[in-house]
């Protein structure tokens, strides 16, 4: 018996076992015997032939519309948006804070099918009054493109924007006080999973959820509402961490931004040595931290 013949014996034993769980399943639920059987010849093996073709023809339908290739949906996503040409570059924008404290903004790139992380950029919110989030996307959307006007970059192929209609018409005012015109521009709002598209407000889109050209969107957003918290959480901790250095006894605002600059947390902080700490500040005051964070462990014990 050759290896080929061995292959198909043992397909047929898997047939068959699975052939007889399912006829006791079967049997079971219909409270008397089940046989399963397979026709060989005739109408119904023809049958039976159709229903394979037509499952399989279904099957690789459905795959490959579930793994489409970057280009298609790039492609799909210029259909749906109704732009010029299918975006090769797409830069998305998203505001993160905690009740207006320590504002932050992100930007995230995705370009030629990829998320190009080279490209993303952290924004600190200056003009905008905490917890206006229009006023902090209108600031970012204008800080990024008054730059790359400056440095006579080309601009991307879609700007998204994280949010709904109140974040999309910020965005714009931004690009239309810096006159960038016809540039095509997006929101996604987030429980709705809607977007709008700038000019076409009147007729936002709700994509099929299951349509690759709103998992692109979904991935891109997603990734800069990321990339923003990750931002937001770490200033937060960088102030936490400054306001308690900020309680030692002989360090002010100017000493606590060199020690954070140079250690970076405070578990760096608490592990360096006299030396390394002196190094930043002056010996007594390096002695004062040791002692410092010596007395705080020993009162923890």
């Amino acid at each position: 018996m050759d290896g080929d013949e061995v292959a198909i014996n043992r397909d047929d034993e898997r047939i068959g076992a699975g052939r007889a769980l399912l006829e006791e399943i079967l049997s079971k639920r219909k409270g008397k015997p089940v046989e399963i059987l397979t026709p060989q010849r005739g109408p119904k093996r023809a049958l039976l032939e159709l229903v394979r073709k037509n499952a399989e023809h279904s099957f690789n339908q459905r795959f490959r519309v579930l793994k489409p290739s970057s280009r298609a949906i790039a492609e799909g996503l210029q259909a749906a948006l109704g732009l010029e040409r299918a975006p090769r570059r797409i830069e998305s924008f998203d505001v993160s804070h905690l009740q207006g404290a320590e504002t932050v903004a992100s930007l995230v790139v995705w370009e030629n099918g990829r998320m190009k992380k080279s490209g993303y950029r952290k924004f600190i919110i200056r003009t905008a009054a905490p917890g206006d989030d229009f006023a902090a996307l209108k600031e970012t959307v204008g800080r990024r493109y008054r730059r790359l006007q400056d440095e006579k970059k080309p601009l991307p192929d879609l700007i998204l924007i994280d949010g709904g209609l109140g974040q999309l018409h910020a965005a714009a005012q931004a690009l239309e006080e810096l006159a960038i015109i016809n540039q095509p521009l997006a929101a996604i709002a987030k429980k709705e999973e809607i977007i709008y598209v700038f000019g076409q407000e009147e007729e936002p889109m709700a994509l099929e959820r299951h349509s690759p050209v709103l998992h692109l969107v979904q991935q891109i957003r997603d990734e800069t509402h990321r990339f923003a918290v990750s931002f937001h959480r770490q200033r937060r901790a960088r102030r936490d961490l400054h306001s308690e250095l900020e309680e030692i006894p002989g360090i002010g605002s100017k000493t606590a931004r060199k020690l954070l600059t140079k250690f970076g947390s405070l578990d760096r902080l608490r592990a360096a040595g006299l030396d390394e700490l002196a190094a930043v500040v002056s010996r007594p005051l390096a002695q004062r931290l040791v002692d410092y964070f010596r007395t705080e462990v020993e009162q923890k014990r």
